[in-house]
């Protein structure tokens, strides 16, 4: 027998009914100190050393934060149209 029950609730309604605490505050605060540490990073080492400080989740976070910051820098050096065409000829 399989039985498939739909609810409708709003994200906070799922929250309560589940038990999760609010971490809305305590999201908000990471993302305000994520915000000021990252204003005047300049270059990629003081981006690790700012993400050191601030990473939650230690080194295995810290890589994979370096490696999308990376990947994302380096897209937009070579610019989107050039990618996608390198892509297609290869």
């Amino acid at each position: 027998m399989k039985v498939n029950v739909e609810v409708e609730c709003s994200p906070e309604e799922a929250r309560r009914f589940l038990g999760l605490p609010d971490v809305t505050k305590a999201n908000e605060v990471y993302v305000d100190a994520i915000t000021n540490a990252m204003q005047g990073v300049g270059s990629f080492e003081q981006l690790n050393d700012v993400a050191k400080q601030i990473a939650p989740v230690g080194q295995f976070g810290l890589k994979l934060f370096q490696q999308m910051f990376e990947s994302g820098a380096q897209m937009a050096m070579s610019g989107a149209g050039k990618s996608k065409s390198k892509k297609e000829g290869e």
